[in-house]
């Protein structure tokens, strides 16, 4: 007997080659409702199929606070437990199970484990914590886009668990093009906040906009409520990268090292130092960043974490940096680190037989 009402909410347009694996992942809640906001394809019929309840309404202009909004009215006020998913995401089976386990009355909020992106064999590469399962009374959704929850009933209590994971099976031909509008008009609406500004500068990097994205998050490191130093971080290596894409690269060497100054304990800034020492050829310099990146072992749940911080790439940096230093047998090393952790992988396999054949050659002629 289950001690609590689960409802799951979402909102959807022209998704329906998702629909059929996220109702049977999401079919352990008692029910699931659905914001449809104009799908023209065969998405709401499906639904309706599967049993879902399913509301067609049309958001102008369009916002994504305002869909999560009307999609969680529709949420029945008996329901005790909202869980905020998209079609695109999928729980591991026995995530309601977990949840009855962790939640009691006292609990406004979950954080839950969260694999934003995978690779083709289901490993996580970029993994954090997210927190969109939540009690039904209290909440509202709040920004145009990267819309959060904001609680209204005062004190949240929020619980951590890693026993629910859901994964993230992005629609790579979705179009992110409302995204740049969206941020600039939410920091229009709040310049203060400091997360959107963030986002703001960062989708501008995605845009090649380098120098719009350099302004912006300057702007962010000195904002009053910007104090996150892990997001701070990610700010000055994103000015880094736009300063490396404008060739100024002694401005991008700073702008790493307060990156590193400011979060020593992650690997990012140090392996973004050293791509950057690679890319000019500098060696020895390679080797010294990568080498105290290296030395850093924890892995923080944190959805800025680069993917290439903790993968083959500092090994496959040591493993070239090596070889044109000389010391084949350092090279070789980490040629082979680099080739386990990524076999499939033809340029990394065909780096290791050239440094082995060099090592071969050098003993040869000694």
């Amino acid at each position: 007997m289950n001690k609590y009402k689960v409802g799951v909410y979402a909102i959807s347009k022209n998704e329906e080659k998702f629909v059929d694996r996220w109702v049977d992942s999401m079919q352990e809640a008692d029910e699931i409702y659905v914001l449809d906001t104009g799908s023209s394809d065969h998405t709401i019929e499906k639904l309706k199929k599967r049993g879902v309840h399913v509301v067609t309404k049309e958001i102008k202009p369009w916002r994504f606070d305002v869909a999560r909004n009307a999609s969680l009215d529709l949420v029945p006020e008996d329901i005790d437990i909202c869980v905020c998913t998209d079609l695109d995401e999928v729980f591991e089976s026995g995530w309601r199970e977990q949840l009855e386990k962790i939640w009691n009355d006292s609990i406004t909020r979950l954080q839950y484990n969260y694999n934003w992106s995978l690779d083709e064999n289901n490993k996580p590469l970029v993994n954090f914590y997210i927190e969109k399962i939540h009690k039904r009374k209290g909440y509202i959704w709040t920004h145009p886009v990267h819309e959060i929850l904001t609680y209204q009933l005062g004190e949240e209590k929020k619980v951590v668990t890693d026993e629910i994971t859901l994964n993230h099976y992005p629609d790579r031909e979705k179009s992110r093009s409302s995204y740049l509008p969206l941020l600039e008009l939410s920091v229009k609406e709040d310049p203060e906040d400091d997360r959107n500004m963030h986002y703001l500068g960062r989708e501008y990097m995605y845009y090649g906009k380098w120098n719009e994205c350099i302004d912006t998050l300057i702007h962010h490191l000195h904002l009053k409520r910007a104090t996150w130093k892990d997001e701070r971080c990610a700010s000055m290596r994103f000015i880094a990268r736009s300063y490396t894409q404008l060739k100024r690269y002694d401005e991008a060497k700073m702008w790493l090292e307060k990156a590193i100054d400011e979060a020593p304990y992650l690997r990012d800034p140090y392996i973004e130092m050293g791509l950057l020492c690679y890319k000019l050829e500098e060696y020895q310099s390679v080797v010294h960043y990568v080498t105290q990146a290296l030395q850093i072992l924890n892995h923080p749940k944190l959805y800025i974490n680069e993917p290439f911080s903790y993968n083959e790439t500092p090994y496959d940096l040591l493993a070239v940096s090596y070889y044109y230093l000389n010391d084949l047998d350092k090279s070789y090393q980490n040629a082979m680190i680099a080739v386990s952790m990524n076999p499939e992988d033809e340029r990394l396999k065909n780096n290791l037989k050239l440094i082995e054949q060099a090592r071969l050659e050098k003993e040869t002629s000694e």
